[in-house]
């Protein structure tokens, strides 16, 4: 069974010198966990440089089994490199799906130490990339 992309789910990229915002609007689920995956993984391959990847979740409005498994392979991958993992803004429900599964300790929470949100150190590239629809 092939799964089809989720129209409502978009993950768009805000780079400076370090560090990459990945923000993640819409439903993080079976549909569109893979995109997540596939956009962290392409940052980590393309920046040999990164020491801290951000996961803003702020506009998340839902994340199933499926998307906790998409954040776990993105913090496995993250790991691998020596990268810093953060999830930003993490709403009520997901603040709540990490702890009841006994994830959160596997993301830093560093407020002090996160980039400005909109200003990139270096030329800022923003991509959006919304799921294809079927």
């Amino acid at each position: 069974m092939t799964a089809l992309p989720s129209p409502f789910f978009t993950v768009t990229a805000e780079e400076g010198r370090g560090w990459v915002r990945l923000r993640l609007t819409g439903d993080l689920d079976y549909d569109s966990s893979h995109e997540l995956v596939a956009r962290a993984a392409e940052r980590l391959a393309d920046r040999p440089d990164l020491r801290d990847l951000y996961l803003d979740c702020a506009q998340l409005r839902l994340c199933d089994s499926m998307g906790v498994s998409a954040l776990l392979q993105v913090h496995r991958d993250t790991a691998a490199r020596s990268v810093c993992l953060h999830v930003e803004d993490a709403p009520p429900f997901l603040d709540r799906i990490m702890r009841i599964t006994g994830i959160q300790h596997l993301f830093a929470l560093q407020e002090d130490q996160r980039p400005a949100r909109g200003v990139g150190e270096e030329a800022a590239s923003t991509e959006q990339r919304p799921s294809p629809a079927p």
